[in-house]
């Protein structure tokens, strides 16, 4: 009898359908990066003020809002070259770490909830967003993973 261990290892998928995954994951990151970084910049006063609301970080509000939208293209760029997509998805995945962090303060310690979010965001609750978040960097992780290359023993 086959123990459950050896099925999965005998589980995999081939290469080709790594490729196609990890390459749909990239191109669905970088859309959501290059959506989220074009609506900031062309309403940049109000992810500005947005931001300069939130007493933390108010002081490096202004410096915030151009650094944020220039990483999310800067990994985008990365997510869409070959060679280095699996740095864009370390990047993705560590952005997304970070703004899934600046949510759960804001739940957490903030009394109102200021929204400077992009169109599609701006319609999910605060907890919707954490879930969002969280959902775009599992599946980061999983192509990361779906991109290692192969030890064979």
């Amino acid at each position: 009898m086959e123990s459950i261990t050896e099925r999965n290892r005998s589980f995999r998928f081939n290469d080709s359908i790594k490729e196609w995954l990890v390459f749909s994951i990239c191109l669905i990151c970088t859309f959501l990066f290059l959506f989220s970084a074009y609506e900031k910049i062309i309403d940049h006063s109000r992810f500005a003020k947005g931001l300069s609301k939130v007493s933390i970080i108010s002081s490096y509000a202004i410096i915030i809002a151009w650094a944020v939208p220039i990483l999310e293209i800067l990994v985008s760029i990365l997510l869409i070259i070959p060679k280095t997509h699996r740095w864009g998805l370390y990047g993705f995945a560590g952005l997304m770490i970070l703004f899934t962090i600046y949510i759960l303060s804001m739940l957490l310690w903030k009394e109102t909830l200021p929204c400077h979010c992009n169109l599609i965001i701006e319609k999910l609750s605060w907890g919707q967003h954490l879930w969002f978040n969280l959902a775009f960097i599992a599946i980061a992780i999983i192509a990361v993973k779906l991109s290692e290359p192969n030890l064979k023993s």
